[in-house]
């Protein structure tokens, strides 16, 4: 009996493998075997720092947020502290874009926290 070989399927496969690294360097774009090993890097690259970029938006919106509060006589922590109690349920993303694109808004917003909390 004559031995199998992979034929059709085998280089489709290897064809979309090779596609997915159209953009590497050298023989990970030319080679199989390269091109798998960056490819699976890639992908494992891709889904952690999907992760991780939301780790660093939110970082981000804390930054603007307390140097926006601390612009305003009130540390990050006191001011969340603040919010709370005044039970003014802002989010992050919210409070960062009102301290970039709304100032005066942001800064009622604190006076408005400070009050309840004294």
């Amino acid at each position: 009996m004559p031995r199998a070989r992979g034929g059709v399927v085998l280089r489709r496969r290897h064809n979309k493998i090779l596609k997915l690294t159209k953009g590497q360097r050298m023989s990970r774009r030319l080679l199989f075997h390269r091109a798998n090993e960056a490819m699976l890097k890639s992908l494992f690259y891709a889904t952690r720092d999907r992760r991780n970029r939301k780790r660093d938006i939110r970082r981000l919106w804390i930054a603007r947020i307390n140097a926006a509060a601390r612009m305003n006589g009130i540390t990050y922590s006191r001011l969340q502290h603040a919010l709370k109690v005044a039970n003014i349920e802002l989010d992050r993303k919210v409070l960062a874009e009102l301290a970039v694109r709304d100032p005066k808004a942001f800064s009622r917003v604190v006076e408005v926290a400070k009050t309840a909390v004294a």
